[in-house]
């Protein structure tokens, strides 16, 4: 029995083993159940994140599952094309570094920054040639990796996209957005560094005097120092290279066309701007003119020839038109466009005699600038002033022409005229002497004759120097027949002779010893010369010589202590005188003799001819009178007062011209020039 309660307890301590053993089992298991459940409750977060992964490790992991073919030829292919693109970043990293050497003031050391701006344009070429081929070469590879595979298709999409922005950008053209604007900004320093080199080396000419013009031989200009010139020009190389050039020509044109205006503000130039109403009116224009030719010649010899040779030096790398045209423009802003308006405004004015001298000057002066204008303004980029020079002379001529052939026909129009009341020289005789004689002379005749030439050669037509000379003495003959019609015009028969006396003494006195002289010939000068003294004659015997006749002695006896009968008489004849007296003198008081020489001859004759018989008659008869309370009456001048009345005949007196105008029907040419106290011109 103890073998089986032996046995039975063992038997119930197995059991309870079993038990403890399986309760620690199943302990363990749910606290291993408990452990994998947390463990699946945490992988549930990893496991998501996994299988969002998934894709795009599976596409990081397909070039592995490429063609071995396009795996092996792939690192070739990316060689190529990242060389370039490293050698183009390598470029983009030097020219930042030029940048501070770029930004500063090249005034310290042109030379030097000159080649620094040279290795940024090398490097920006380099840039613009290579760029292109670097994102080609990108392009191309990104392209491989697409069509084998081999890539991520988001990384290649975004790579794609990068290369296009960069193509576009490449396709601008614009090299700001390839250095910043750096090398515009090197430009811009350039430009200013050219124009402060012009501006502190552009000195105007110094003048003294003004009017001392025309006597100076030469005026040394002022050009540029060589070593400015040198730098000029290394400056324009650069901005050409970058098209800059026109900004460029524009800072010269300015800065030395006002260097050329403020040396000739010293000239007085406010004339140039008178208007054609001020041209009528103006007396001084002669004055004008005669400083027009001055100061245009002291432009062009001096100040434009300085420029002309400074644009050449300046200007001579790039090319014959371009300089050309920088000079054109440095003349037209300058004011020779002003000097030519000047000439043009001369040639609209009213048309008179005077008016041909005027034009003959300006012919003058163009016409001894003639070379130096074909030199300087003959290029095409002065068309201009061409156009301008060649209009100006045109209306010169054809304008000179038309007054010389029609002074003939104006000088017969006025023979209807009347004649001067004080029978003085008319204007019209010692303007057309004078204007005659000026236009034979060495200053005008050979002008004159080359402007008709050319005026015939315009009309195919030639001419010969005879041809002058005829209508002057044509013109001249006419004169003769006015004075001879004005003449005959007169009522007064003393006045008409006193006009033929002064006009006959005019023409030999002021015709002897000239051009126009010698052409008429002495035989003419003697006629005039006669025909005065004849005149003469006949004014003192017909008007003067007459008076004495008044004082006759017939009937009287010595004065032997008083006779009524001779006082009578006496009285008688001395009122007769003295009524004479007054009457012609009163009459003669207002005429005229401007010649002084032949004044004083014929005051002196008329006293001769008066003042002895009449002081004979006062010392032998006088004292008749002079004892009677109404001597004064008979006795009513002193001899010293008739002397002296008789030698202050025929003055002169201050009178006004009128201005030399243009009247005639048609608008023809007619000479004005009447006096206040003439009704001839």
């Amino acid at each position: 029995m103890e073998a089986s309660v032996d046995g039975s307890n063992t038997k119930n301590n197995d059991g309870v083993g079993n038990l403890m053993a399986a309760r620690n089992s199943l302990k363990l298991s749910l606290e291993k159940s408990k452990a994998l459940g947390l463990a699946l409750e945490k992988a549930g977060p990893r496991l998501e994140e996994i299988s969002q992964r998934l894709p795009s490790l599976g596409a990081a992991v397909r070039p592995i599952r490429a063609e071995k073919d396009a795996l092996l030829a792939v690192g070739g292919h990316i060689n190529r094309a990242v060389g370039p693109a490293a050698a183009v970043l390598k470029v983009f990293d030097a020219v930042h570094g030029l940048e501070k050497s770029l930004l500063s003031d090249p005034r310290n050391e042109l030379p030097g920054y000159l080649s620094v701006l040279k290795r940024l344009e090398e490097a920006l070429h380099f840039l613009g040639d290579n760029c292109g081929l670097a994102i080609q070469w990108l392009e191309d590879i990104v392209e491989y990796l697409e069509d084998n595979r081999v890539a991520d298709e988001r990384f290649l999409l975004n790579l794609k996209k990068s290369l296009k922005g960069l193509r576009e950008l490449q396709n601008d053209g614009e090299r700001a957005r390839l250095d910043g604007g750096l090398l515009d900004a090197a430009l811009d320093q350039l430009e200013n560094e050219f124009r402060r080199l012009l501006t502190e080396h552009s000195v105007p000419l110094p003048m003294s005097s003004p009017s001392l013009l025309g006597e100076q031989a030469c005026i040394a200009p002022s050009p540029l120092p060589v070593s400015v010139i040198q730098k000029l020009q290394a400056i324009i190389g650069r901005l050409i290279a970058n098209n800059r050039l026109e900004k460029c020509i524009s800072i010269y044109v300015e800065i030395r066309s006002a260097n050329v205006r403020a040396s000739l503000q010293a000239l007085d130039l406010d004339y140039l701007e008178i208007s054609v109403s001020e041209v009528n009116d103006v007396q001084s224009i002669e004055g004008y003119i005669a400083q027009w030719g001055k100061h245009l010649e002291f432009a062009v010899k001096h100040l434009f020839e300085a420029e002309f040779k400074l644009c050449n030096d300046v200007f001579e790398r790039i090319g014959l038109d371009v300089w050309m045209g920088c000079f054109a423009n440095i003349a037209a802003q300058a004011g020779i466009l002003a000097f030519l308006q000047f000439g043009r405004t001369v040639t609209e004015s009213k048309k008179d005699p005077v008016k041909l001298l005027k034009l003959l000057d300006i012919f003058a002066s163009l016409n001894k600038l003639r070379l130096d204008f074909n030199r300087l303004f003959g290029g095409a980029a002065c068309a201009e002033i061409q156009n301008l020079t060649r209009h100006l002379i045109k209306s010169v001529i054809e304008g000179a022409a038309e007054i010389f052939w029609e002074l003939l026909f104006q000088v017969e129009l006025q023979r209807k005229s009347s004649p001067p009341q004080d029978g003085n020289v008319p204007k019209l005789v010692s303007f057309i002497t004078d204007y005659c004689n000026k236009l034979l002379g060495e200053n005008y005749k050979p002008i004159l004759t080359q402007v008709l030439v050319i005026h015939r050669s315009w009309k195919h037509e030639k001419f010969q120097e005879r041809l002058l000379v005829n209508e002057i003495l044509n013109i001249i003959k006419a004169v003769e027949l006015n004075l001879d019609t004005w003449m005959k015009a007169y009522e007064d028969r003393n006045l008409s002779h006193l006009f033929a006396m002064n006009n006959h003494w005019h023409l030999y006195k002021h015709l002897r010893d000239t051009k126009l002289g010698d052409l008429l010939g002495e035989t003419w000068l003697r006629e005039h010369e006669q025909s005065k003294d004849y005149y003469a004659t006949v004014f003192l015997s017909d008007s003067w010589g007459k008076l004495p006749g008044h004082l006759s002695r017939e009937g009287l006896i010595m004065f032997s202590g008083g006779h009524a009968t001779a006082r009578d008489l006496v009285k008688r004849r001395l009122k007769t005188f003295n009524e004479a007296f007054d009457e012609v003198y009163k009459k003669q008081s207002i005429w005229v003799i401007s010649e002084k020489d032949l004044r004083e001859k014929t005051c002196q004759l008329i006293v001769q001819a008066v003042v002895p018989v009449y002081r004979s008659y006062m010392q032998n008869y006088g004292p008749l009178v002079e004892q009677d309370a109404s001597s004064s009456k008979y006795a009513k001048y002193t001899v010293h007062t008739l002397e002296k009345m008789l030698l202050s005949l025929f003055q002169p007196r201050p009178v006004r011209y009128g201005s030399f105008k243009g009247r005639s029907p048609g608008g023809k040419l007619e000479v004005d020039l009447r006096r206040t106290t003439s009704s001839v011109v």
